[in-house]
């Protein structure tokens, strides 16, 4: 949303989407954390991101309110052929063994610490135990330990979707993750990481 001071966001979750309107539940403040009242008429840019991982964009306006178990924002919906495309940049991925607690989220199983095998701001794949079960899909909880340069340490804990089990060396099995609802300031952690890994790997080469 735009005002006088530049652009503001928020995060909502949709409850219902119809041909020209959708509802959403109440918007929070991105970066205060309040839940925050927009009045009618207000303009307003809306993203979001598929389950594939597709990210798309519109523009859209507050039309009213409703309430019914929860109250909810009446915003305008310009139809799926109006949707526009965002090309999401890839981010880099390094090989690194970065530290990580794997626990349990939608299936049950054995939690079990590892390291990864590689790591990007977008995911990471883990290296699993032999025996270790995790399921094929769905989601996981990961504790990562992230040690920049400057002697900090960074824990992460994010909740990741698996995206596939592949086989790699010496018959180990590694998990491909994608990162599901990561923060902005864990993401430009995982960024410096990655930077000041190529950095290192540049120097001795």
């Amino acid at each position: 949303m735009q005002n006088d001071e530049g652009a503001e966001r928020y995060r909502c979750k949709v409850q219902e989407v119809m041909d020209n309107e959708f509802y959403v539940d109440y918007p929070v403040h991105i970066k205060n954390g309040k839940t925050t009242y927009i009045l009618n008429g207000t303009q307003l840019n809306v993203s979001f991101v598929t389950d594939e991982g597709l990210a798309y964009h519109f523009d859209s306006e507050v039309m009213g309110r409703i309430k019914q178990s929860i109250p909810m924002i009446q915003l305008s919906y310009p139809g799926h052929e109006q949707l526009i495309k965002i090309q999401r940049r890839e981010y880099v991925r390094v090989e690194s063994s970065v530290d990580v607690a794997v626990h349990p989220d939608s299936v049950e199983f054995q939690p079990f610490t590892t390291v990864t095998h590689d790591i990007s701001a977008g995911g990471s794949s883990i290296l699993l135990p032999k025996e270790e079960r995790i399921p094929k899909t769905g989601t996981i909880q990961t504790n990562f330990a992230i040690h920049l340069n400057n002697g900090e340490i960074y824990y992460l804990k994010l909740k990741s979707k698996v995206i596939r089990i592949v086989d790699g060396k010496n018959g180990r099995k590694r998990a491909s993750l994608q990162f599901d609802q990561i923060k902005e300031h864990e993401r430009q952690v995982i960024i410096k990481y990655c930077f000041e890994q190529q950095l290192l790997k540049r120097k001795t080469h």
